[in-house]
């Protein structure tokens, strides 16, 4: 399958002290496979209705990556699988207030569009990343941190993915290419390696580089994919 073993406990949880790490047996799946399932975040956002969990990093950890790579602070900004993720707060009070959060668990949206209400200028919307019901080139970066992996929990061939599996990574690969304006990114925090991960991202519309990100622990990558301007006289 595309994830590590174990997945939830390898992935360091890194919490506010207000927030506790969801890692208990209430929410950690009996199997790996549930993570790109609906059904497994509705039940699991249902019991975590006071806590926020992040994975990989925070936005701490992650400041310096959209320094370089976020040039405008109102620039518009989707956050894809948003979840109950510190991230977007954490963006917000720093300036990045044009924040558009997609998740398609409305348990979860409905608590952080409660939780957020003091950060009025962003939004919370109940919408697929595979089918987003957005305007084609009206985001300007798009950042994944988790959700592309989720949908990648298969017990199949790393190197051999199932169909399936292919098809809905390519159905969020293709809806963010679409609606990213040109000029803009796509920015995917993962511990998921370039050799299973880049072929999943290469598309004619877009330049990819890799970066890596290492704190002296864990090893993350981070697949960042900048919009080609269109060709002159192309609709």
């Amino acid at each position: 399958m595309q994830m590590e073993p174990q997945m939830e406990p390898q992935m360091e949880p890194q919490m506010e002290p207000k927030t506790k790490a969801s890692t208990d047996l209430r929410v950690l799946p009996a199997d790996n496979v549930e993570y790109g399932t609906h059904e497994y975040w509705q039940r699991r956002y249902a019991q975590e209705e006071n806590e926020m969990f992040d994975w990989f990093k925070t936005y701490k950890d992650l400041e310096p990556l959209f320094e370089q790579h976020i040039s405008r602070r109102d620039a518009r900004i989707l956050m894809l699988g948003c979840g109950n993720s510190t991230l977007s707060s954490d963006m917000y009070a720093a300036g990045y207030e044009n924040i558009v959060n997609v998740d398609y668990s409305d348990v979860v949206i409905a608590q952080m569009r409660q939780r957020c209400a003091h950060q009025a200028k962003m939004t919370w919307e109940v919408m697929d990343v595979r089918q987003l019901a957005l305007a084609d080139a009206s985001v300007d970066v798009a950042i994944d941190k988790g959700t592309l992996d989720a949908l990648m929990c298969d017990k199949g061939d790393s190197w051999n993915p199932p169909p399936e599996l292919c098809k809905n990574v390519a159905a969020e690969v293709d809806e963010v290419d679409r609606v990213l304006a040109p000029g803009g990114k796509f920015i995917w925090i993962t511990f998921g390696q370039p050799h299973f991960h880049k072929r999943h991202l290469v598309r004619e519309s877009w330049s990819l580089e890799i970066e890596r990100l290492n704190d002296g622990g864990f090893d993350y990558f981070v697949y960042i994919m900048t919009k080609k301007a269109r060709p002159a006289g192309a609709q």
